[in-house]
């Protein structure tokens, strides 16, 4: 797994030569905090449509930002190693900031996959896509499964426990 785990520069060196080898690029990020079977179903239609898969994994203070106190649960390196365990993810980036817009530019895949609680028109990144000819692409089943909501039910199950002081 620790092979599919790259730095911003052995990945810009990887996608090269994929590149010039013809191969299709899909990228798609998240914070991967709490995995659920609707990651898995996102990555692996993601991964259906590309020769590729990058996943971009937010770092441990971007997924603070975005998720609050708490949050992340496990520590990005930790969260990175589970998702190269996918079969169908070929490398995994660990990265900075809210949106991969600036590693998109980096990168240039030719598919930037998000899942369905988006759609093409709310992809925060269509910009940046659109900019240097990619596409976007919606994967997975319907939202229906969220790692908020399951840490949200953890905590009001914790709270029926017998003895529990809530």
């Amino acid at each position: 797994m620790q092979n599919k785990i790259v730095s911003l520069e052995q990945m810009d060196t990887i996608l090269q030569q994929a590149k010039s080898a013809g191969k299709r690029i899909v990228f798609t990020n998240g914070c991967f905090d709490l995995l659920h079977v609707g990651h898995l179903r996102s990555l692996t239609e993601a991964k259906n449509i590309g020769d590729i898969l990058i996943v971009g994994l937010n770092d441990d203070q971007s997924v603070s930002h975005l998720k609050g106190p708490g949050r992340p649960l496990f520590p990005d390196f930790e969260r990175a190693e589970l998702v190269a365990g996918f079969e169908c993810v070929d490398f995994v980036v660990i990265f900075s900031g809210e949106t991969v817009a600036e590693l998109l530019q980096r990168f240039k895949p030719h598919v930037h996959a998000k899942g369905t609680d988006y759609t093409q028109d709310t992809v925060p990144e269509r910009a940046v896509v659109q900019s240097y000819g990619g596409q976007i692409a919606i994967t997975g089943d319907p939202k229906m499964h969220s790692s908020s909501d399951v840490l949200t039910e953890i905590s009001r199950l914790k709270e029926q426990e017998p003895g529990s002081n809530h």
